[in-house]
């Protein structure tokens, strides 16, 4: 019988894991959703993702590439970026279909995630934290070191990064 397993993803965490712990260019969201499927049988994946109307074309992208939007307003902050914490959401999401899915799968390195991580465990409901090791949080790592419940990206680059090839250009 086919998984039935959801992923619940820090989507602000995850991209600035990649870009600056890891130093890739970026994420290619199409293979890491057929990642997220082929690996660990995620039929639904929850982005979460602070909303600034100026970035439309990402949304419709990650849309595209099959992810499941949910969006928390995002503020300006007074040196000009945006912030959209959705920490809480991604919790409360995760809590409300509890009984939906199978297993879950948090992708996040952030320690406010620990106490879902550890009811998710406690509950036979986690599949599998993924992480980037560079920055995953204490709190993370002492509730799941010596489990195999935690996956690290870091080794992941060539599986995983997105690889612009423009266009007429061919190998031979």
């Amino acid at each position: 019988m086919p998984e039935n397993n959801y992923a619940f993803i820090d989507g602000q965490n995850l991209h600035l894991g990649v870009k600056i712990h890891l130093g890739w260019r970026s994420l290619d969201n199409q293979k890491f959703r057929q990642y997220l499927r082929s690996e660990f049988g995620v039929v639904k994946a929850f982005y979460f993702i602070g909303h600034d109307p100026s970035r439309q074309d990402l949304y419709t992208h990650l849309s595209n590439a099959g992810f499941d939007l949910v969006h928390k307003r995002a503020l300006r902050m007074s040196d000009g970026k945006t912030k959209g914490n959705v920490d809480a959401e991604l919790i409360l999401e995760s809590m409300k279909r509890f009984n939906e899915y199978d297993k879950a799968v948090i992708v996040s390195s952030d320690g406010d995630f620990q106490c879902l991580v550890k009811h998710l465990k406690d509950n036979n409901k986690l599949k599998k934290l993924i992480a980037i090791e560079k920055n995953c949080s204490t709190l993370l790592r002492l509730e799941l070191d010596g489990t195999p419940f935690i996956e690290f990206l870091d080794g992941s680059r060539s599986r995983l990064e997105y690889t612009h090839v423009a266009r007429g250009n061919t190998t031979t």
